[in-house]
């Protein structure tokens, strides 16, 4: 296999072409256009492959839940306001349990913001985003290698278990290039889903719907959901732990903040600093049990987030007070240097230090 240079927006279409995508509609906004722009030119190349740049974010999401009715694996795109206006779209699919692949490349908000890279839409992924009881896998990868193979990955998830997956990337990660190793060979065909409504010639007729008006069999539905999301929490964990052997701190990092923290911690550690990593990849389900079984060594950890604090709401619900949590946030687009994050890192390992309160 040949490595690749591409840009992160190429990447992820690329990715989905070859995990048998089908469908894509989408519509413009910075900074991921360079998704649907990809999707217009390579996958119609493809036999029985569709693109339809839609009239709007709420044409394309719409779109997205019709074919994914049919069976088709589905991917739309956009950056965070865009995100949000598909978000009645992304509950009927989780409530009509419907897979399709949803990427945000998030942009600085809130309202419209700028087109910088931010981390700003956690809530709004981890949370479901939409109306009802409903929670949506998520996916943070924090290089374009690793945003190559959770696309398969996602698309294998939606798939399994009739649900949507969001990729929750920013701009930085869709506008840079890496090289990157794809799977091979391209997915050109899949078998076909028992629930798809393909036509009942020569079989029953099959229901798929959101609107379901007896309160009995609505809380029934809920109660179901319910149970394929802790099946979700129990089997489909993931994360990357780093340096945790001698560790006395620990930072928790997605995405590219992840990245920073990397270098941040390579630096702290050449400065005799024992500090080590946490990098959940899925943002949901999110590593409760490894960040609270950290604890059992560690009483310090410290929260890297671009934003005003998010995941931090996560890390505290795992420790159940265990630990002490420090946040440093960068909202609005900032993106700080491994320098900047390494004295955030000093400055609170040698307080612990001071107060006695390292183990």
């Amino acid at each position: 296999m040949n490595k690749r240079l591409m840009r992160g927006n190429h990447v992820v279409a690329e990715a989905a072409i070859r995990a048998g995508c089908k469908c894509y509609f989408g519509y413009p906004i910075t900074p991921q256009n360079e998704i649907g722009e990809y999707m217009a030119e390579n996958l119609p190349k493809h036999k029985g492959r569709t693109f339809i740049q839609a009239e709007s974010e709420l044409a394309a999401i719409n779109m997205a839940l019709g074919a994914a009715i049919t069976g088709a694996r589905v991917m739309t795109s956009s950056s965070s306001p865009g995100i949000s206006l598909k978000q009645e779209g992304i509950s009927f699919m989780a409530g009509q349990e419907m897979p399709a692949v949803i990427v945000n490349m998030t942009r600085g908000g809130p309202g419209l913001g700028n087109i910088a890279p931010s981390q700003s839409d956690y809530f709004q992924a981890t949370r479901g985003g939409g109306h009802g009881d409903y929670r949506t896998i998520v996916l943070g990868p924090n290089s374009l290698q690793e945003l190559a193979d959770l696309t398969f990955i996602a698309f294998d998830l939606a798939d399994k278990y009739r649900n949507p997956v969001v990729i929750l990337g920013d701009g930085l990660l869709g506008q840079m290039m890496e090289p990157v190793v794809f799977q091979d060979p391209i997915i050109e065909s899949l078998p076909e889903k028992e629930w798809a409504l393909t036509g009942a010639e020569g079989r029953p007729s099959r229901l798929s719907r959101s609107l379901i008006l007896d309160t009995k069999e609505m809380e029934e539905h809920n109660w179901k959901l319910y149970r394929k999301y802790e099946v979700i929490s129990k089997n489909e964990v993931r994360y990357e732990a780093v340096e945790l052997e001698d560790a006395k701190m620990i930072m928790v990092a997605y995405g590219v903040a992840a990245r920073i923290a990397r270098g941040a911690i390579k630096r702290a550690r050449r400065e005799g600093i024992p500090i080590g990593l946490i990098r959940p990849i899925t943002l949901w389900p999110f590593p409760m049990d490894f960040v609270r079984a950290a604890a059992t060594n560690v009483s310090q950890f410290l929260v890297f987030e671009m934003n005003t604090g998010q995941m931090v709401e996560d890390v505290k619900l795992a420790l159940e007070g265990r630990g002490n949590i420090h946040f440093y946030g960068r909202p609005g687009g900032a993106i700080p240097t491994p320098v900047e994050l390494g004295w955030f890192i000093s400055r609170h390992y040698y307080q612990s230090q001071k107060q006695g309160a390292m183990r």
